[in-house]
């Protein structure tokens, strides 16, 4: 089997970006239980749903931008709706189809938490970056979501980005 060589530049950055996302979803979720008794999973479901029309999401798009399985999903959402943060429906178009929506006591959570959430995020990600660098982080992450979950890149309908010279 043939191996392949990673450029060490290539490594080093590919270290530096994994070590500063663990260290971020670390210090957001530790934060997070502490302050608020939530998971940083559950407050980015919770999120997603917030900032949803009528607070709703199909669970599989919800998987998709959580970037879980939809396995996975269904476990989070079973101690969500336990806590009575979120609840579950048929689509009344498609029964097939099944809903995620935010309840009155998961607005309040999130509500509750959000003002940490934001400080935390402000002090340890974007006081540190100029625009142009959180434009480029969100472009960079949405790039490799869309390739993580399997779902393959969309352009804009610009056409597709120049490589960076």
């Amino acid at each position: 089997m043939a191996t392949t060589e990673i450029a060490p530049d290539a490594q080093q950055t590919m270290r530096a970006f994994l070590t500063a996302a663990r260290l971020l979803s670390e210090q957001l979720g530790q934060g997070l239980r502490r302050e608020s008794g939530m998971s940083q999973i559950h407050y980015e479901i919770l999120a997603w749903l917030s900032d949803s029309p009528d607070q709703r999401l199909r669970m599989t798009e919800l998987a998709r931008r959580t970037g879980v399985s939809t396995s996975r999903l269904s476990h989070l959402a079973d101690r969500l709706e336990q806590r009575g943060w979120i609840e579950r429906l048929s689509s009344a178009a498609d029964g097939r189809v099944h809903l995620a929506r935010l309840t009155e006591a998961g607005h309040d959570a999130m509500e509750e938490a959000a003002p940490w959430h934001a400080e935390c995020a402000q002090s340890r990600l974007l006081d540190h970056l100029t625009e142009e660098q959180l434009q480029q982080l969100r472009l960079i992450s949405e790039v490799l979501r869309e390739q993580l979950t399997g779902r393959g890149l969309q352009l804009p309908a610009q056409g597709p980005r120049q490589p960076a010279g």
